[in-house]
């Protein structure tokens, strides 16, 4: 698959920056950095770590990537099944699942919220 767009580089910081702001608190911000079809999302804490989440996989849509969690026990990325037993999605979910793993909150894996675009 092709590197995607800046456009969708851009929606994608967007989206995951404002699905961040509400339901993960810990979180000061995220970062994204883009390499190739792949982004990288990690998430700044308030103490000015940072804690590195996922990789999203672009599919040709700015709606739908393939999900890779971060394995912080091997520092590499392992794919992964979504809450929702897919291995794309949204990347509002993507950030969810990666958060309830990391910042210790499983709640967002039993109900997630219905993904926003």
């Amino acid at each position: 698959m092709a590197r995607p767009p800046d456009s969708t580089r851009t929606s994608l910081r967007q989206r995951l920056a404002e699905r961040a702001r509400e339901p993960w608190p810990q979180l000061a911000g995220i970062t994204v950095r883009h390499h190739g079809e792949f982004a990288y999302i990690a998430g700044r804490l308030h103490d000015g770590t940072t804690q590195p989440l996922c990789r999203l996989r672009y599919t040709g849509s700015a709606t739908t990537w393939g999900f890779a969690i971060y394995r912080a026990s091997h520092d590499d990325y392992g794919k992964s099944l979504l809450p929702s037993g897919y291995p794309a999605g949204t990347p509002q979910e993507a950030l969810d699942c990666a958060c309830g793993l990391y910042l210790g909150d499983t709640t967002a894996w039993l109900n997630p919220p219905p993904p926003t675009n």
